[in-house]
């Protein structure tokens, strides 16, 4: 909010009519504003676009500095990369991401992906961003037309996203606006559903950002809402103004800071549990069978963190008294190469016992190895 009490930025995110789950992300703390866009399917894209905005509200220069922002960018990408190595989320979840710093009339951009940037500039909307994506290709090397591009079957293979590379980079630009131009953020559940031309229509008609971004979602929907729609809108004003000063304002901003570290030091907590739980292992008899599992046996606050990692054919009766008395209740070990081990150690312990033991001419099994 600005001295006067108009709200100068507003964003909006929507699952739209087809998807079942939302995996954009938008970030709103002036003058740091960005969309991301997950890719993965379900939770793991959910995964990658927050941590992208997580890191980049950690990471971002407090001006607008191309350089400093696509570094933070890049730091994002590495967190994803690393959480996907550790087990959070999955292997090959990613995100898009177009991030903006904006001071004064001075606008920084970093932008990996196909979610966009534009200024809306005298009544025109002028395209910041260049798309990372297969058919974005094909219109620059003339092969395809815009209109084409919209119904093309791989209109959806992204080109450049991070978590897909170590080495990936963003893009980056300097924008210099005037006062009244307005920047728009939006993922290509907006821009797939919506001509440039439609999107200007709307940006034309509407004077405050909080309606046009309620409007260009309920447009993209109408049309289809094939994706998830997110949008961030930013009026360019004086330097200073886009930040929201009053006592009730601060208050709320307070608030929603609050429940930001809040909710970051659950996320911080329950990953670290997970984490922890990955990183051990247990062996239990399951129906007079050894079993390998990673984790840990039981609940941790009331939630179930144990995978089966391995059913094997060993029988805990053949094994010594003491062993299988403590395969009953599960025997924890480090992690699940010592528990590869340990079963190791389990076939050598009845193969050596079989070879000892006399024949039975009946040619059934012995009591002491049968389930």
């Amino acid at each position: 909010m600005t001295r006067g009490g108009r709200q100068h930025y507003a964003g909006l995110s929507d699952t739209g009519r087809v998807r079942t789950h939302n995996e954009d992300a938008v970030l709103l703390s002036p003058p740091l504003f960005a969309v991301a866009d997950g890719l993965g399917g379900h939770q793991a894209g959910e995964i990658a676009s927050t941590l992208a905005i997580e890191t980049l509200m950690a990471n971002a220069p407090a001006r607008a500095d191309t350089k400093s922002l696509g570094r933070a960018i890049r730091t994002a990408n590495r967190e994803i990369l690393q959480a996907a190595k550790e087990g959070y989320g999955r292997e090959g979840m990613g995100t898009t991401i177009t991030a903006a710093i904006i001071e004064g009339e001075r606008i920084a951009v970093a932008h990996v992906g196909d979610s966009r940037g534009y200024l809306y500039h005298g009544g025109q909307l002028e395209r910041i961003t260049q798309d990372h994506s297969m058919v974005a290709d094909l219109i620059r090397q003339g092969k395809l037309t815009e209109e084409e591009s919209r119904v093309h079957p791989n209109r959806s293979i992204i080109t450049r996203a991070l978590g897909s590379d170590p080495n990936m980079y963003a893009d980056t630009y300097e924008v210099d606006a005037e006062i009244g131009d307005k920047l728009l953020l939006c993922s290509d559940g907006l821009t797939g559903m919506l001509t440039d031309a439609q999107i200007t229509d709307i940006l034309g008609s509407y004077r405050d950002p909080e309606s046009t971004v309620h409007a260009l979602v309920d447009a993209a929907n109408a049309a289809g809402g094939h994706d998830n729609i997110s949008v961030v809108l930013v009026d360019i004003a004086e330097e200073g103004e886009i930040e929201p000063p009053g006592r009730g304002a601060r208050l709320w901003l307070s608030v929603l800071v609050w429940l930001f570290a809040a909710a970051v030091l659950v996320f911080t907590a329950g990953w670290g549990v997970y984490r922890y739980a990955q990183s051990r292992a247990y062996l239990v008899s399951d129906e007079g069978t050894v079993s390998l599992y990673r984790g840990v046996q039981g609940t941790v606050v009331g939630m179930q963190l144990n995978w089966l990692e391995e059913e094997t054919t060993i029988t805990a009766r053949a094994l010594d008294p003491v062993t299988y008395a403590r395969l009953e209740q599960g025997i924890q070990v480090d992690n699940v190469t010592a528990g590869r081990e340990l079963l190791t150690e389990y076939r050598s312990q009845i193969a050596s016992s079989t070879v000892g033991a006399p024949a039975d001419p009946s040619g059934s099994i012995p009591a002491d190895t049968q389930p």
